[in-house]
Protein backbone atom coordinates (compact mmCIF):
# COMPACT_ATOMS: atom_id res chain seq x y z
CA UNK A 1 0.00 0.00 0.00
CA UNK A 2 1.41 3.42 -0.95
CA UNK A 3 1.11 6.21 1.60
CA UNK A 4 0.57 9.75 0.32
CA UNK A 5 1.48 12.88 2.22
CA UNK A 6 -0.36 16.18 1.97
CA UNK A 7 2.42 17.56 -0.25
CA UNK A 8 5.42 16.05 -2.04
CA UNK A 9 8.93 17.08 -0.94
CA UNK A 10 11.69 17.13 -3.56
CA UNK A 11 14.65 16.16 -1.37
CA UNK A 12 17.18 16.48 -4.20
CA UNK A 13 15.85 19.63 -5.79
CA UNK A 14 18.60 21.84 -4.33
CA UNK A 15 20.97 20.81 -7.15
CA UNK A 16 18.60 21.08 -10.13
CA UNK A 17 19.74 24.56 -11.24
CA UNK A 18 23.44 24.15 -10.42
CA UNK A 19 26.17 24.71 -13.02
CA UNK A 20 29.95 24.73 -12.68
CA UNK A 21 32.45 27.14 -14.18
CA UNK A 22 36.11 27.93 -13.55
CA UNK A 23 36.52 31.67 -13.72
CA UNK A 24 35.88 33.29 -10.35
CA UNK A 25 38.02 36.32 -9.51
CA UNK A 26 38.69 38.07 -6.25
CA UNK A 27 37.80 34.94 -4.28
CA UNK A 28 40.42 33.14 -2.21
CA UNK A 29 40.30 29.82 -0.43
CA UNK A 30 42.00 29.13 2.91
CA UNK A 31 41.59 32.77 3.92
CA UNK A 32 41.88 31.86 7.59
CA UNK A 33 45.40 30.53 7.00
CA UNK A 34 46.43 34.16 6.69
CA UNK A 35 46.12 34.34 10.50
CA UNK A 36 48.75 31.61 10.88
CA UNK A 37 51.09 33.36 8.46
CA UNK A 38 50.51 36.66 10.25
CA UNK A 39 51.47 34.98 13.54
CA UNK A 40 54.78 33.86 12.04
CA UNK A 41 55.46 37.38 10.77
CA UNK A 42 54.18 39.48 13.69
CA UNK A 43 55.97 37.45 16.37
CA UNK A 44 59.28 37.92 14.55
CA UNK A 45 59.61 34.24 13.65
CA UNK A 46 59.87 34.78 9.88
CA UNK A 47 62.53 37.45 10.27
CA UNK A 48 64.48 35.26 12.69
CA UNK A 49 64.35 32.31 10.30
CA UNK A 50 65.58 34.60 7.53
CA UNK A 51 68.68 35.49 9.54
CA UNK A 52 69.25 31.89 10.62
CA UNK A 53 69.17 30.60 7.04
CA UNK A 54 71.06 33.44 5.35
CA UNK A 55 74.18 32.54 3.37
CA UNK A 56 76.94 35.06 2.79
CA UNK A 57 77.09 36.18 -0.85
CA UNK A 58 73.83 34.41 -1.75
CA UNK A 59 70.78 36.58 -2.55
CA UNK A 60 67.91 34.30 -3.61
CA UNK A 61 64.75 35.51 -5.30
CA UNK A 62 62.72 34.00 -2.45
CA UNK A 63 64.17 34.57 1.02
CA UNK A 64 64.93 31.18 2.56
CA UNK A 65 63.48 32.15 5.93
CA UNK A 66 60.26 33.19 4.22
CA UNK A 67 60.16 29.87 2.39
CA UNK A 68 60.76 27.88 5.58
CA UNK A 69 58.09 29.85 7.44
CA UNK A 70 55.68 29.16 4.58
CA UNK A 71 56.51 25.47 4.89
CA UNK A 72 55.34 25.60 8.51
CA UNK A 73 52.21 27.48 7.41
CA UNK A 74 51.34 24.92 4.73
CA UNK A 75 51.77 22.13 7.30
CA UNK A 76 49.59 23.96 9.82
CA UNK A 77 47.02 24.30 7.03
CA UNK A 78 46.98 20.52 6.62
CA UNK A 79 49.55 20.01 3.86
CA UNK A 80 51.20 16.59 3.70
CA UNK A 81 53.59 16.91 0.74
CA UNK A 82 55.84 19.65 -0.64
CA UNK A 83 53.58 20.31 -3.63
CA UNK A 84 50.82 21.42 -1.23
CA UNK A 85 52.61 24.78 -1.15
CA UNK A 86 50.50 25.50 -4.26
CA UNK A 87 47.61 26.27 -1.91
CA UNK A 88 49.47 29.41 -0.79
CA UNK A 89 51.14 30.12 -4.13
CA UNK A 90 47.90 30.06 -6.12
CA UNK A 91 46.19 32.48 -3.69
CA UNK A 92 48.54 35.30 -4.72
CA UNK A 93 45.89 37.97 -4.12
CA UNK A 94 46.11 37.15 -0.42
CA UNK A 95 49.58 35.71 0.18
CA UNK A 96 51.62 37.49 -2.49
CA UNK A 97 54.58 35.80 -4.23
CA UNK A 98 55.27 32.30 -2.84
CA UNK A 99 58.20 30.06 -3.79
CA UNK A 100 57.97 27.23 -6.30
CA UNK A 101 58.19 23.57 -5.34
CA UNK A 102 61.83 23.23 -6.52
CA UNK A 103 62.77 26.28 -4.40
CA UNK A 104 61.07 24.72 -1.40
CA UNK A 105 62.95 21.48 -2.02
CA UNK A 106 66.29 23.29 -2.18
CA UNK A 107 65.46 25.22 0.98
CA UNK A 108 64.77 22.08 2.99
CA UNK A 109 67.82 20.35 1.53
CA UNK A 110 70.02 23.21 2.77
CA UNK A 111 68.91 22.80 6.39
CA UNK A 112 71.77 20.93 8.07
CA UNK A 113 72.82 20.63 11.70
CA UNK A 114 74.23 24.17 11.76
CA UNK A 115 70.97 25.63 10.47
CA UNK A 116 68.90 23.49 12.86
CA UNK A 117 70.91 24.83 15.81
CA UNK A 118 70.39 28.42 14.64
CA UNK A 119 66.68 27.83 14.13
CA UNK A 120 66.42 26.33 17.64
CA UNK A 121 67.90 29.52 19.10
CA UNK A 122 65.49 31.63 17.05
CA UNK A 123 62.53 29.57 18.26
CA UNK A 124 63.60 29.94 21.90
CA UNK A 125 63.92 33.71 21.56
CA UNK A 126 60.57 34.06 19.80
CA UNK A 127 58.90 31.74 22.33
CA UNK A 128 60.01 34.04 25.14
CA UNK A 129 58.23 36.92 23.39
CA UNK A 130 55.13 34.84 22.69
CA UNK A 131 54.91 33.66 26.30
CA UNK A 132 55.01 37.30 27.43
CA UNK A 133 52.05 37.96 25.10
CA UNK A 134 50.23 34.93 26.53
CA UNK A 135 50.80 36.21 30.07
CA UNK A 136 49.53 39.64 29.03
CA UNK A 137 46.34 38.15 27.59
CA UNK A 138 45.60 35.43 30.16
CA UNK A 139 47.39 36.75 33.24
CA UNK A 140 49.71 33.73 33.36
CA UNK A 141 50.91 30.77 31.36
CA UNK A 142 48.03 28.26 31.27
CA UNK A 143 48.56 25.78 34.12
CA UNK A 144 48.53 22.04 33.61
CA UNK A 145 45.28 20.55 34.91
CA UNK A 146 45.31 17.57 37.27
CA UNK A 147 42.13 16.09 38.78
CA UNK A 148 40.28 18.98 40.48
CA UNK A 149 43.17 21.43 40.56
CA UNK A 150 46.04 22.81 38.50
CA UNK A 151 49.81 22.71 38.95
CA UNK A 152 50.20 26.49 39.12
CA UNK A 153 53.46 27.80 37.70
CA UNK A 154 54.91 24.34 37.05
CA UNK A 155 55.83 23.85 33.39
CA UNK A 156 55.13 20.24 32.42
CA UNK A 157 57.29 18.60 29.74
CA UNK A 158 55.97 15.30 28.43
CA UNK A 159 58.30 12.94 26.54
CA UNK A 160 57.02 10.22 24.27
CA UNK A 161 58.00 8.24 21.21
CA UNK A 162 55.81 7.36 18.26
CA UNK A 163 56.08 5.38 15.05
CA UNK A 164 55.83 6.97 11.60
CA UNK A 165 55.14 4.36 8.95
CA UNK A 166 57.17 4.51 5.73
CA UNK A 167 55.53 3.08 2.60
CA UNK A 168 58.72 3.30 0.56
CA UNK A 169 62.44 2.97 1.16
CA UNK A 170 63.69 6.03 3.07
CA UNK A 171 66.94 6.78 4.85
CA UNK A 172 66.87 5.60 8.50
CA UNK A 173 63.62 3.72 7.92
CA UNK A 174 63.82 0.29 9.54
CA UNK A 175 61.73 -2.40 11.16
CA UNK A 176 59.99 -1.27 14.33
CA UNK A 177 59.17 -3.05 17.59
CA UNK A 178 55.58 -3.43 16.34
CA UNK A 179 56.66 -5.25 13.20
CA UNK A 180 56.03 -2.27 10.90
CA UNK A 181 58.56 -0.30 8.83
CA UNK A 182 59.42 3.35 9.29
CA UNK A 183 60.88 5.81 11.79
CA UNK A 184 60.65 6.15 15.56
CA UNK A 185 60.84 9.88 16.47
CA UNK A 186 61.05 11.06 20.07
CA UNK A 187 59.05 14.16 21.00
CA UNK A 188 58.84 16.63 23.88
CA UNK A 189 55.58 18.54 24.29
CA UNK A 190 54.65 21.37 26.66
CA UNK A 191 51.45 20.34 28.43
CA UNK A 192 50.71 23.92 29.49
CA UNK A 193 50.55 25.43 26.01
CA UNK A 194 50.38 22.50 23.57
CA UNK A 195 53.64 23.53 21.90
CA UNK A 196 56.17 21.12 20.43
CA UNK A 197 59.44 21.84 22.24
CA UNK A 198 61.76 19.33 20.57
CA UNK A 199 61.82 16.36 18.24
CA UNK A 200 64.49 13.81 17.37
CA UNK A 201 63.93 11.84 14.16
CA UNK A 202 65.33 8.35 14.76
CA UNK A 203 65.60 5.06 12.92
CA UNK A 204 62.63 2.74 13.22
CA UNK A 205 64.65 0.26 15.28
CA UNK A 206 65.55 2.83 17.96
CA UNK A 207 64.77 1.74 21.49
CA UNK A 208 61.98 3.18 23.62
CA UNK A 209 64.23 3.82 26.62
CA UNK A 210 67.46 4.97 24.96
CA UNK A 211 68.92 7.26 27.62
CA UNK A 212 71.10 9.33 25.28
CA UNK A 213 68.15 10.13 23.01
CA UNK A 214 65.91 11.12 25.92
CA UNK A 215 68.59 13.37 27.40
CA UNK A 216 69.17 15.05 24.03
CA UNK A 217 65.46 15.75 23.57
CA UNK A 218 64.99 16.85 27.19
CA UNK A 219 67.95 19.25 26.97
CA UNK A 220 66.57 20.72 23.74
CA UNK A 221 63.10 21.03 25.28
CA UNK A 222 64.33 22.83 28.40
CA UNK A 223 66.35 25.22 26.22
CA UNK A 224 63.09 26.17 24.48
CA UNK A 225 61.39 27.19 27.74
CA UNK A 226 61.92 30.87 28.64
CA UNK A 227 64.53 31.22 31.39
CA UNK A 228 62.22 32.51 34.12
CA UNK A 229 59.88 29.55 33.61
CA UNK A 230 62.61 26.89 33.87
CA UNK A 231 62.81 27.15 37.65
CA UNK A 232 59.82 24.86 38.22
CA UNK A 233 59.65 21.86 35.90
CA UNK A 234 57.89 18.52 35.87
CA UNK A 235 59.06 15.89 33.36
CA UNK A 236 56.77 12.95 32.68
CA UNK A 237 57.60 9.75 30.79
CA UNK A 238 55.80 6.44 30.48
CA UNK A 239 57.28 3.18 31.67
CA UNK A 240 58.80 2.37 28.27
CA UNK A 241 60.81 5.59 28.24
CA UNK A 242 61.99 5.64 31.86
CA UNK A 243 65.63 4.82 32.47
CA UNK A 244 68.22 5.03 35.23
CA UNK A 245 70.20 7.67 33.37
CA UNK A 246 67.16 9.91 32.79
CA UNK A 247 66.14 9.81 36.45
CA UNK A 248 69.68 10.60 37.60
CA UNK A 249 69.89 13.50 35.17
CA UNK A 250 66.64 15.08 36.39
CA UNK A 251 67.76 14.51 39.99
CA UNK A 252 70.93 16.49 39.23
CA UNK A 253 68.85 19.30 37.74
CA UNK A 254 66.71 19.36 40.86
CA UNK A 255 69.83 19.78 43.03
CA UNK A 256 70.79 23.07 41.38
CA UNK A 257 70.15 26.17 43.53
CA UNK A 258 66.94 27.98 42.68
CA UNK A 259 65.67 25.12 40.51
CA UNK A 260 62.94 22.56 41.01
CA UNK A 261 62.95 19.71 38.51
CA UNK A 262 60.67 16.83 39.38
CA UNK A 263 59.89 13.70 37.41
CA UNK A 264 56.92 11.37 37.25
CA UNK A 265 57.74 8.23 35.28
CA UNK A 266 56.28 4.79 34.80
CA UNK A 267 57.94 2.01 36.80
CA UNK A 268 58.23 -1.70 36.03
CA UNK A 269 56.30 -4.21 38.12
CA UNK A 270 59.14 -6.62 38.90
CA UNK A 271 59.77 -9.33 41.49
CA UNK A 272 60.85 -6.90 44.23
CA UNK A 273 57.79 -4.75 43.68
CA UNK A 274 55.46 -7.76 43.71
CA UNK A 275 57.01 -8.88 46.99
CA UNK A 276 56.52 -5.41 48.47
CA UNK A 277 52.86 -5.34 47.37
CA UNK A 278 52.34 -8.65 49.14
CA UNK A 279 53.51 -7.04 52.40
CA UNK A 280 51.16 -4.03 52.22
CA UNK A 281 48.55 -4.11 55.04
CA UNK A 282 44.98 -3.95 53.79
CA UNK A 283 44.28 -0.79 55.78
CA UNK A 284 47.24 1.02 54.15
CA UNK A 285 45.49 1.34 50.78
CA UNK A 286 44.02 4.79 50.14
CA UNK A 287 41.28 5.84 47.74
CA UNK A 288 42.24 6.75 44.18
CA UNK A 289 41.11 10.19 43.02
CA UNK A 290 39.07 10.34 39.82
CA UNK A 291 39.38 13.11 37.20
CA UNK A 292 37.10 15.34 39.28
CA UNK A 293 39.25 14.86 42.38
CA UNK A 294 36.64 12.70 44.10
CA UNK A 295 37.70 9.44 45.84
CA UNK A 296 36.75 6.17 44.19
CA UNK A 297 35.50 3.22 46.27
CA UNK A 298 38.36 1.22 47.81
CA UNK A 299 36.89 -2.03 46.48
CA UNK A 300 37.34 -0.63 42.96
CA UNK A 301 40.76 1.05 43.16
CA UNK A 302 43.47 1.91 45.69
CA UNK A 303 46.85 3.61 45.96
CA UNK A 304 49.77 3.13 48.34
CA UNK A 305 53.45 4.07 48.59
CA UNK A 306 55.96 1.21 48.41
CA UNK A 307 59.13 3.22 49.09
CA UNK A 308 59.58 2.21 52.74
CA UNK A 309 58.92 -1.45 52.01
CA UNK A 310 61.58 -1.42 49.28
CA UNK A 311 64.13 0.68 51.15
CA UNK A 312 63.85 -1.29 54.42
CA UNK A 313 63.62 -4.80 53.02
CA UNK A 314 64.86 -7.71 55.18
CA UNK A 315 67.49 -8.39 52.50
CA UNK A 316 68.62 -4.77 52.39
CA UNK A 317 67.78 -1.66 50.41
CA UNK A 318 66.17 -2.76 47.14
CA UNK A 319 66.66 0.71 45.64
CA UNK A 320 70.24 1.38 46.70
CA UNK A 321 71.39 2.10 43.15
CA UNK A 322 68.73 4.74 42.66
CA UNK A 323 68.66 8.34 43.93
CA UNK A 324 67.82 8.69 47.62
CA UNK A 325 64.75 10.86 46.99
CA UNK A 326 63.08 8.39 44.61
CA UNK A 327 59.60 7.31 45.65
CA UNK A 328 57.57 4.39 44.30
CA UNK A 329 53.77 4.72 44.25
CA UNK A 330 51.50 1.81 43.40
CA UNK A 331 47.97 1.94 42.09
CA UNK A 332 45.66 -1.05 41.85
CA UNK A 333 42.23 -1.35 40.31
CA UNK A 334 39.83 -4.07 39.31
CA UNK A 335 40.60 -4.99 35.69
CA UNK A 336 38.05 -4.42 32.99
CA UNK A 337 36.87 -7.41 30.94
CA UNK A 338 39.48 -8.47 28.41
CA UNK A 339 42.40 -6.72 30.13
CA UNK A 340 45.81 -8.36 29.59
CA UNK A 341 47.16 -9.31 33.02
CA UNK A 342 50.36 -10.87 34.29
CA UNK A 343 50.23 -14.16 36.17
CA UNK A 344 50.69 -12.24 39.42
CA UNK A 345 47.75 -9.96 38.60
CA UNK A 346 45.54 -12.85 37.52
CA UNK A 347 46.17 -14.64 40.82
CA UNK A 348 45.76 -11.45 42.85
CA UNK A 349 42.65 -10.17 41.09
CA UNK A 350 43.98 -6.61 40.73
CA UNK A 351 45.72 -4.74 37.95
CA UNK A 352 48.78 -2.77 39.13
CA UNK A 353 50.50 0.35 37.79
CA UNK A 354 53.60 1.86 39.37
CA UNK A 355 54.92 5.41 39.26
CA UNK A 356 58.32 6.76 40.35
CA UNK A 357 58.75 10.38 41.40
CA UNK A 358 61.09 12.62 43.37
CA UNK A 359 58.39 15.02 44.57
CA UNK A 360 58.77 15.07 48.38
CA UNK A 361 55.95 14.01 50.67
CA UNK A 362 55.88 17.26 52.59
CA UNK A 363 54.10 20.29 51.21
CA UNK A 364 50.63 21.12 50.00
CA UNK A 365 49.17 18.72 47.47
CA UNK A 366 52.01 16.19 47.66
CA UNK A 367 49.92 13.31 49.00
CA UNK A 368 50.28 9.86 47.51
CA UNK A 369 46.76 10.17 46.11
CA UNK A 370 47.57 13.42 44.35
CA UNK A 371 50.94 12.26 43.00
CA UNK A 372 49.31 9.21 41.43
CA UNK A 373 46.56 11.38 39.96
CA UNK A 374 49.21 13.81 38.69
CA UNK A 375 50.85 11.10 36.59
CA UNK A 376 47.69 9.89 34.86
CA UNK A 377 47.34 12.97 32.61
CA UNK A 378 50.59 11.88 30.94
CA UNK A 379 48.15 10.10 28.63
CA UNK A 380 47.46 13.55 27.17
CA UNK A 381 50.76 13.24 25.33
CA UNK A 382 49.01 10.71 23.10
CA UNK A 383 46.59 13.45 22.07
CA UNK A 384 49.54 15.74 21.34
CA UNK A 385 51.17 13.01 19.23
CA UNK A 386 47.92 12.36 17.35
CA UNK A 387 47.48 16.05 16.59
CA UNK A 388 51.17 16.22 15.63
CA UNK A 389 50.64 13.46 13.10
CA UNK A 390 47.77 15.50 11.68
CA UNK A 391 50.23 18.40 11.43
CA UNK A 392 53.06 17.08 9.31
CA UNK A 393 54.57 14.39 11.54
CA UNK A 394 52.47 11.53 10.19
CA UNK A 395 54.12 11.51 6.78
CA UNK A 396 57.73 12.17 5.77
CA UNK A 397 57.81 13.50 2.18
CA UNK A 398 61.32 12.53 1.03
CA UNK A 399 63.66 9.58 0.77
CA UNK A 400 66.49 11.82 2.07
CA UNK A 401 66.89 12.03 5.83
CA UNK A 402 68.08 15.66 5.87
CA UNK A 403 64.97 16.84 4.02
CA UNK A 404 62.78 14.80 6.36
CA UNK A 405 64.55 16.31 9.38
CA UNK A 406 63.92 19.79 8.00
CA UNK A 407 60.29 18.85 7.35
CA UNK A 408 59.90 17.63 10.95
CA UNK A 409 61.42 20.88 12.21
CA UNK A 410 58.91 22.84 10.11
CA UNK A 411 56.15 20.59 11.50
CA UNK A 412 57.13 21.41 15.10
CA UNK A 413 56.97 25.11 14.19
CA UNK A 414 53.52 24.50 12.63
CA UNK A 415 52.35 22.91 15.89
CA UNK A 416 53.63 25.97 17.75
CA UNK A 417 51.82 28.34 15.37
CA UNK A 418 48.51 26.55 15.92
CA UNK A 419 49.10 26.63 19.68
CA UNK A 420 49.81 30.36 19.54
CA UNK A 421 46.72 30.87 17.38
CA UNK A 422 44.57 29.29 20.09
CA UNK A 423 46.23 31.18 22.93
CA UNK A 424 46.57 34.62 21.33
CA UNK A 425 43.77 34.93 18.77
CA UNK A 426 40.86 32.66 19.72
CA UNK A 427 38.31 32.37 22.50
CA UNK A 428 35.76 29.88 23.78
CA UNK A 429 35.64 26.38 22.33
CA UNK A 430 37.85 27.32 19.38
CA UNK A 431 40.66 28.13 21.84
CA UNK A 432 40.68 24.42 22.72
CA UNK A 433 39.98 23.01 19.26
CA UNK A 434 42.21 20.42 17.60
CA UNK A 435 43.90 21.07 14.23
CA UNK A 436 41.23 19.38 12.11
CA UNK A 437 38.50 21.50 13.70
CA UNK A 438 40.48 24.70 13.26
CA UNK A 439 41.02 23.92 9.59
CA UNK A 440 37.38 23.06 8.91
CA UNK A 441 35.93 26.06 10.72
CA UNK A 442 38.55 28.76 10.23
CA UNK A 443 41.64 28.12 8.12
CA UNK A 444 39.92 26.72 5.02
CA UNK A 445 37.25 29.42 4.84
CA UNK A 446 36.72 31.04 1.44
CA UNK A 447 36.51 34.83 1.27
CA UNK A 448 36.60 37.70 -1.18
CA UNK A 449 39.49 40.15 -1.51
CA UNK A 450 38.29 43.72 -2.02
CA UNK A 451 40.69 46.49 -2.98
CA UNK A 452 40.21 50.15 -2.18
CA UNK A 453 42.05 53.12 -0.69
CA UNK A 454 45.35 51.36 -1.31
CA UNK A 455 44.32 48.50 0.95
CA UNK A 456 43.13 44.93 0.62
CA UNK A 457 40.19 43.79 2.72
CA UNK A 458 39.20 40.20 3.43
CA UNK A 459 35.41 39.95 3.11
CA UNK A 460 34.19 36.86 4.95
CA UNK A 461 30.70 35.59 3.96
CA UNK A 462 28.11 36.66 6.53
CA UNK A 463 26.47 33.24 6.31
CA UNK A 464 29.61 31.39 7.43
CA UNK A 465 28.85 30.05 10.94
CA UNK A 466 32.27 31.07 12.25
CA UNK A 467 32.58 34.39 10.40
CA UNK A 468 32.75 36.49 13.58
CA UNK A 469 35.41 34.32 15.33
CA UNK A 470 37.49 34.27 12.13
CA UNK A 471 37.29 38.04 11.74
CA UNK A 472 38.26 38.52 15.39
CA UNK A 473 41.13 36.04 14.94
CA UNK A 474 42.54 37.89 11.93
CA UNK A 475 42.24 41.25 13.69
CA UNK A 476 44.01 39.87 16.77
CA UNK A 477 46.84 38.55 14.61
CA UNK A 478 47.18 41.90 12.84
CA UNK A 479 47.32 43.72 16.20
CA UNK A 480 50.10 41.63 17.75
CA UNK A 481 53.04 43.78 18.88
CA UNK A 482 56.45 42.89 17.45
CA UNK A 483 59.29 41.70 19.70
CA UNK A 484 61.30 44.46 21.32
CA UNK A 485 64.64 42.93 20.35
Amino acid sequence: MKLWSTFDVDVTGWSRDLAVEVGGRGVVSHAGTAAVRLLADRTGLTEGLSRAMARRGFMPVHDRGRVFADTAVLIADGGRVLSDLAVLRDQAELFGPVASDPTLWRTLDAVGQVQRNKIARVRARIREHVWSLIERRHGRIPPSRVADRDLGTTVVVRLDGSLVIAHSDKQLAAGTYKGSFGHHPLLAMCDNTGESLALLLRTGSAGSNTTADHLEVLDAAIAQIPAKHRRNLLVTVDGAGASHGLIKYITALNAKPGRQAHYSVGWELGARERAAIGRVPAKAWQAVLDHHGDPRPLDKAGVVELTALLRHHPDGDQLENWPADLRIICRREKPHPGAQLSLFEEADGWRYQLVATNTPGSGSGATVQFLEARHRPHARVEDHVRCGKQTGLGHLPSTKIEINRAWCLAATIAIDLLAWLRLLCLEGTLAKAEPKTLRYRLLHTAARIVRGQRKRKIKIPETWPWAAPLAACLRAALALPPPTR
